[in-house]
């Protein structure tokens, strides 16, 4: 298996050989903020499957079971490339958001679904469009 990706500027771009140890969706309070959504979703690799070019930056902070976990950025347009963790110091997880093609790949798990947000799912009601509608707000 061979996955391509990159940031949204096109300055970071990554390729992975080899399959993912798992994919993961994850609602933890850290991921919600960082992805700006309900939840993020990434591929665990072994870490010498995957060659980085670009000019990153990191934060970390400590988790809730006090381990170190660093995210890693684009700095120019900010998107999340890949998390890593030291409870799991040979891999890393990169965000499906930034994969050129990650067909094959399924969420294979949840993480801190407990606190999955109400408003992180599509109602039975919720119209959705193919592409941008063509919409204003009234104002």
């Amino acid at each position: 298996m061979r996955f391509t990706g990159q940031c949204l500027c096109r300055d970071v771009v990554y390729t992975v050989n080899g399959p993912p140890v798992v994919v993961a969706q994850c609602h933890c309070e850290e991921c919600r903020r960082l992805s700006g959504t309900g939840h993020s979703v990434g591929a665990m690799f072994r870490t010498e499957a995957v060659d980085v070019t670009g000019t990153l930056s990191q934060f970390s902070y400590t988790s809730g079971i006090g381990s170190e976990v660093t995210k890693v950025f684009c700095t120019t347009c900010g998107s999340p490339i890949y998390g890593k963790n030291t409870r799991s110091p040979n891999h890393l997880t990169l965000t499906l958001g930034t994969m050129d093609n990650p067909s094959g790949l399924e969420v294979e798990v949840v993480i801190y679904e407990r606190d999955k947000p109400h408003w992180d799912q599509l109602g039975r009601d919720v119209v959705c469009f193919a592409t941008q509608p063509d919409w204003k707000p009234d104002n």
